[in-house]
């Protein structure tokens, strides 16, 4: 149906046989359709495809409201904005409906009243499945009149009185009616606020200022809330629990590979025309490596979680610190170093929580990580007897010197002098630009040290690797 075929009003809508789904049946119907089509439900959304999103799929076509629960940046948020992708992409209202009234049967005295004036002829808006979605972030300040309503003062002086359906200005969930309404962070509301939501999902009574009012609202409820929060800073009741169909747990990524997409497809764009970036695939994991080492660690307070935006943050931090050596060195290509990890303490700090045992710092702990991350990642292309050859030379005396401020020449010019260096560069397909070499070197002379094959010394802000 275009835009110049959808009938106007509800007269001509009811010749056109068009009928009105509640909400859940609308969702049902398209997410139905989706699948049949084979189209992908929850773009951008990674790592879910056989856990979260056939539970999502299981609630919906049972017709059942969702909580979803887990750590920080477990994209819950995200996942609940793009259910609005399952509703139709138009739909009718009563035109200058505050609560998206159905055309055949408004639930607002404002929109009685008009079909009771005008009929078949009343008119109608359609509006787009954007407007359809409500969010709010649950905080305890948070009263009944955001969510409900409230007598407006300003109704009240143009001379209607209090008892009058129409002093009220509707809240956020009945202006939502017929669409999506998140509530983020659901334990945080006051307890007396969720009964108040369990009333709207369950009695369909609505109360505001002494004056009860029957409105069926059609409304599909989203939350969330992290686990920590039921014990730390609130719960969510009993009865209202129960009235939510389907608890969802959410999950970080299980493989480095998915942290590695989601970083790649969330990181904010470099828009340097003069530069050139590309980040071997052994940094990307090395970037990865560090937060699932996180998310394992003892140091580290795992009841809030790492986020996933530890992991873009990191990733960000890293490319930046690569192309701010390439301007200062006048170098075209910006390719991540091992040292340029260190730039990941400003961009991590503040979004880890320290158990609170000993007097261990922040930096240190996240050194930890980084070291661990790169032997981690070089354990995954090299054994030891790999590099027998490259050590050698160093027992008779060899030297390397490395640093995040050395340019990239410096280090192939090194190359000619380093027995069996060269073959372990190309294992990791380091061969190109003098950029993407100098990374490689780093990596393997960093996996060699952290392995106890080589030292490592600290001279005048540069390291040298050494026997």
């Amino acid at each position: 149906m275009t835009i110049t075929t959808r009938p106007r009003t509800i007269g001509e809508l009811r010749d056109s046989g068009y009928k009105v789904l509640s909400v859940k049946e609308e969702m049902r119907k398209n997410l139905i359709q989706k699948i049949r089509d084979g189209e992908e439900l929850f773009p951008g959304i990674i790592g879910y495809e056989d856990t979260v999103i056939p539970q999502i799929e299981n609630a919906i076509l049972s017709g059942q409201d969702i909580i979803f629960l887990g750590e920080r940046g477990q994209a819950k948020t995200r996942i609940a904005r793009s259910l609005v992708n399952l509703l139709d992409e138009y739909v009718p209202i009563i035109a200058g409906s505050e609560i998206n009234d159905d055309p055949y049967q408004p639930i607002s005295k404002a929109g009685r009243d008009k079909i009771a004036e005008f009929g078949d002829r009343t008119e109608l808006e359609w509006i787009p499945r954007e407007r359809r979605y409500g969010e709010k972030l649950a905080t305890p300040d948070i009263t009944i009149s955001d969510l409900v309503g409230e007598v407006d003062p300003v109704r009240v002086a143009e001379g209607r009185y209090l008892s009058d359906e129409l002093t009220i200005h509707y809240g956020m969930i009945p202006r939502t009616n017929r669409g999506i309404f998140c509530i983020n962070e659901l334990p945080d509301l006051a307890e007396r606020i969720q009964v108040g939501l369990l009333n709207i999902m369950e009695e369909r009574d609505v109360q505001i200022r002494g004056y009860k009012i029957r409105l069926p609202l059609d409304v599909y409820v989203v939350a969330s809330a992290n686990p920590e929060d039921y014990t730390n800073r609130g719960r969510i009741i009993t009865p209202l629990k129960d009235r939510v169909g389907s608890e969802i747990r959410t999950h970080y990524p299980y493989t480095t590979e998915h942290e590695i997409l989601i970083m790649e497809s969330e990181k904010s764009p470099l828009l340097l025309e003069d530069l050139d970036v590309s980040v071997p695939q052994f940094m990307k994991e090395v970037v990865a490596e560090v937060t699932h080492l996180a998310r394992r660690s003892n140091d580290i307070s795992q009841r809030s979680g790492v986020s996933v935006r530890v992991s873009v943050s990191n990733y960000e931090n890293v490319i930046s610190n690569a192309s701010r050596r390439a301007i200062r060195l006048k170098e075209r290509q910006v390719v991540p170093r091992v040292s340029d990890m260190e730039a990941i303490i400003a961009s991590m700090s503040g979004k880890i929580e320290l158990d609170a045992v000993g007097d261990i710092k922040e930096d240190r702990v996240i050194q930890k990580l980084i070291n661990g991350a790169v032997l981690s990642v070089f354990g995954q292309y090299f054994e030891a007897r790999e590099l027998e050859q490259l050590v050698a030379g160093f027992e008779r005396g060899l030297n390397v010197q490395v640093g995040d401020d050395m340019p990239s020449m410096e280090y192939v010019n090194q190359l000619s002098k380093v027995g069996g260096l060269s073959k372990a560069i190309d294992k990791l397909n380091g061969r190109g630009n003098p950029a993407t070499i100098a990374s490689t070197v780093e990596f393997i002379l960093e996996g060699l040290h952290l392995n106890r094959r080589l030292n490592k010394d600290h001279v005048s802000g540069k390291i040298r690797y050494r026997r």
